[in-house]
């Protein structure tokens, strides 16, 4: 989630999308030897995201429905008062939290999560002011955005935030497991959605004009469980497959993804879904993976601390447990590095203000919820 001059961000989103290379679906390769060390911060139950203060200090959220502010060490925390009952069965979560870009004038925080309403459950897009202290708290918390409709079940929420150079916010609406509203004009589900730092949707949006929700950037979505922005301005997604079939996406306006008319995975029950390549006027991913790695969590890395990785997105893996790094060269993309994190499933990656690499296990199926540091060997 960093931020780039505008006018490059506009150039790259604008540009072309090609059909996924002939290597999307080759092996990431396993490095035995990992490149770092990985040291073990602190321990939580069940997180979901976390985002870093200026002053170097976590925000991290847990599925349940708390938020926490974690000291730079990681050795203290606190949890955050004002944050809205959240309906965690299943999939749902207190999900994903970043900063507004001018958090150091206004202290805003964006934050989403699952909850009932009317018709049933939906994610929903909220902000506080965050209030330091001895009992620290988000203050005049607003949900400024709802995917809609609220529907039955407890699945693929998605959820996630990005904030574009230019001040829009990108949200993330999953398809709730009902397949038909990724290509329904006028649900959120199933979409990249471009709003106002308010939660009103942006103007110019790219299929207002064709019937679609107003709020629509991109649409033919699955569970979109990552999205970040690149150096050059390229907005960048990832999100589950239904069975296999992960993908990568560089997200262009007013695309079809083709969910669930075309995916490199079929479905559950064994019915084939024909594969992208079946209908090149849908805007196939740039790398797929099967079998899956069940992505979460998206970064591009920018730090100094691994020069080599400059560029590199890197990707939780909660199926094939690890850390994928995918190396990135202007809108192409090519397999680099899995690791195996000891088995465990990482839900969260991010990078630090020194250049490390921060990472949360998921804290689910065995998996322990600790908060992983790396940094270069020797």
């Amino acid at each position: 989630m960093r931020h780039v001059p505008a006018s490059i961000a506009a150039i790259a989103l604008l540009a072309a999308c090609g059909a996924a290379g002939d290597e999307s679906n080759a092996a990431t390769p396993k490095t035995d030897d990992k490149p770092f060390v990985t040291t073990v911060m602190a321990d939580f139950d069940s997180p979901w995201a976390m985002t870093f203060l200026p002053d170097g200090r976590i925000l991290v959220t847990e599925k349940d429905g708390r938020m926490l502010l974690v000291s730079a060490d990681a050795k203290s925390r606190a949890p955050l008062d004002g944050i809205p009952a959240v309906d965690s069965a299943g999939q749902g979560a207190l999900m994903d939290v970043v900063l507004h870009p001018k958090f150091a004038e206004n202290r805003l925080v964006y934050f989403s999560f699952s909850e009932k309403g009317t018709g049933g459950k939906g994610v929903a897009l909220a902000r506080g002011v965050l209030v330091d202290g001895a009992k620290p708290a988000l203050d005049k918390v607003t949900v400024i955005f709802r995917g809609t409709p609220y529907v039955d079940g407890d699945g693929h929420y998605s959820g996630r935030i990005a904030f574009a150079p230019d001040g829009h916010l990108f949200f993330t609406n999953g398809e709730r497991q009902k397949f038909d509203p990724a290509q329904d004009p006028k649900a959120t589900l199933g979409k990249v959605l471009r709003l106002n730092d308010d939660g009103t949707p942006a103007a110019g949006n790219p299929l207002t004009a064709k019937g679609f929700h107003p709020a629509v950037w991109s649409y033919g979505h699955r569970n979109l469980l990552g999205i970040a922005f690149d150096a050059q301005g390229n907005l960048w997604e990832q999100e589950m497959g239904p069975r296999h079939g992960d993908e990568l996406n560089l997200i262009l306006p007013g695309r079809n993804y083709g969910y669930p008319i075309v995916s490199n995975g079929d479905h559950y029950d064994g019915r084939p879904i024909p594969d992208h390549d079946t209908r090149p006027d849908l805007e196939a991913p740039k790398l797929f993976w099967n079998p899956a790695i069940s992505p979460a969590g998206l970064m591009i890395y920018s730090g100094a601390l691994f020069p080599a990785w400059q560029n590199s997105a890197f990707i939780g893996a909660m199926n094939a447990p690890g850390l994928v790094r995918v190396q990135l060269d202007g809108t192409n993309a090519r397999k680099a590095d899995q690791w195996d994190m000891d088995g465990q499933r990482i839900r969260e990656v991010e990078q630090g203000p020194d250049g490390a690499v921060w990472l949360l296990e998921d804290g689910n199926r065995g998996s322990q919820g600790r908060l992983l540091r790396l940094t270069p060997k020797g």
